[in-house]
């Protein structure tokens, strides 16, 4: 018995556990629509001391390099965040990415409230990076708005996807790393 238990754990620790989560993982319609042949890179939950922020999730192509557009980061909220709480983090987030535009990010900050919205428990903001770099926003798979700035949707993306994240964590997870 104890054998048998212990072969099992050791199999879970080599098995290629997150590609066989993944695999199984609906990919959604919308997702589809956007980007033939997605699939699930990672996924992995964003906590902040003791509250459940959001569950984020990436979709790519298969065998597509992460860096290559199209590429989706949806983020299913946990609790109540205002809109005008998610613009401001972002803008603080594209600051700390480096970006010392102030012009740059003020207008960008300018559009996330207009675009982002109040989001609660169940709510899923998507980010869509398409073939031409733009940023195309949706609320539970109907689109929002976008950002046609190529440098937004880097800076954008790099918050969760890029080496100055503030969550190597869960930007290993999106990346499909455990």
């Amino acid at each position: 018995m104890f054998n048998t238990v212990f072969l099992l754990a050791i199999a879970a620790l080599i098995l290629p556990y997150p590609q066989m989560v993944y695999a199984a993982v609906k990919v959604p319609a919308y997702v589809r629509e956007l980007i033939p042949n997605a699939s699930l890179r990672g996924e992995g939950r964003l906590n902040v001391m003791v509250w459940n922020v959001y569950d984020a999730r990436l979709w790519a192509r298969d065998n597509a390099d992460i860096t290559d557009y199209p590429f989706m980061l949806e983020l299913t909220y946990l609790r109540h965040i205002g809109g005008h709480q998610i613009a401001d983090a972002s803008a603080e987030e594209i600051r700390r990415q480096g970006l010392r535009d102030e012009i740059k990010i003020a207008a960008w900050h300018r559009q996330l409230k207009r675009i982002i919205p109040d989001v609660d428990n169940g709510t899923t903001l998507a980010g869509f990076a398409n073939k031409e770099g733009h940023t195309v926003f949706f609320k539970d798979g109907k689109e929002i708005g976008r950002i046609s700035d190529t440098q937004f949707t880097q800076y954008f993306f790099n918050i969760w996807l890029g080496a100055k994240t503030r969550n190597p964590h869960l930007r290993r997870q999106l990346m499909g790393a455990q």
